[in-house]
């Protein structure tokens, strides 16, 4: 029984090693090929010579700048990582091959409608760029890697913006921006997935919060007018009580306030006729009615 748990536990522990190994993108042919695939081989071998040259159309292949090929043989991963740019060769029926895109990659998350932390529903939406860093991490270790993304995407839209007030929300896109942009460069890292930007694109409130807050930012408005029309007044009428203070000092200065004012109102082209009447003809008349 102790023999046949050794037994099983080197299983396991071969099955650890080699799911580790696909992790790192390292290539599984390094064990020793069996009798059959060693056959299969020469037999392929075989084929592409007898078929010359109507082979070399179906062995040699091309992939652009920005691809790269992702060979196997016999199902498993060639060694030396994935190929191109360029011409690369493949033995036929035994050799299997998938491309891919090494380019930035856009896509928009579908409006999210979350529930922010102080219990306001909000519809949120966004963008994501990203690139594959690692092509047979993308081919070995995800089954679709740009779906799988997509979902990630979203679902990590809604867990960043569900710890967020609204007022957090509405103010902090950068800041939600990038705690979403290194939740998913850390999570799609074993898919040889790099995201490289994070964009929040359009925050939705409710019909009747906008209106709320609109008549919160109006009466705000009204309120901050108010106190300053009140600071004006205020200022206003210190200005004028010392201006009456020098007027009460001076008779001469309210003499030529006077004529400052009859010269004003000439200037206005009106038809009002102004009599000028010296102010001592009328300071005895003042003193007899008092």
């Amino acid at each position: 029984m102790a023999a046949g748990d050794g037994g099983d536990g080197d299983g396991v522990d071969k099955v650890e090693a080699q799911r580790r190994a696909a992790l790192a993108g390292e290539s599984s042919e390094q064990e020793p090929m069996g009798f059959i695939e060693i056959v299969a081989t020469v037999g392929s071998v075989l084929l592409l010579i007898l078929t010359l040259p109507f082979s070399l159309f179906i062995s040699y292949k091309v992939v652009q700048e920005y691809e790269r090929a992702v060979i196997f043989r016999l199902g498993r991963l060639r060694r030396g990582g994935a190929r191109g740019p360029g011409i690369f060769f493949i033995l036929p029926c035994i050799d299997t091959y998938c491309k891919v895109d090494l380019r930035t990659v856009s896509f928009d998350v579908p409006p999210q409608e979350v529930l922010s932390r102080d219990s306001v529903t909000v519809s949120v939406d966004a963008a994501v760029f990203y690139r594959v860093k690692s092509p047979s991490q993308a081919t070995n270790n995800v089954q679709d890697y740009s779906h799988s993304t997509r979902l990630l995407a979203a679902t990590t839209l809604r867990n960043v913006l569900g710890t967020r007030n609204l007022s957090e929300i509405l103010s902090e896109r950068e800041a939600i921006a990038h705690t979403m942009q290194s939740s998913l460069d850390e999570a799609t890292e074993p898919w040889g997935v790099k995201v490289e930007r994070v964009e929040i694109k359009d925050v939705r409130l409710p019909v009747q919060l906008q209106r709320a807050m609109a008549a919160e930012a109006e009466a705000a408005r009204e309120a901050r007018a108010k106190v300053i029309a009140a600071e004006g007044e205020m200022k206003a009428s210190r200005a004028l009580k010392e201006a009456s203070d020098v007027l009460t000092d001076s008779p001469a200065a309210l003499q030529l306030r006077y004529l400052q004012t009859l010269n004003t109102i000439s200037a206005e082209k009106n038809s009002t006729i102004v009599f000028p009447l010296p102010m001592d003809m009328i300071t005895p008349f003042l003193g007899i009615k008092k």
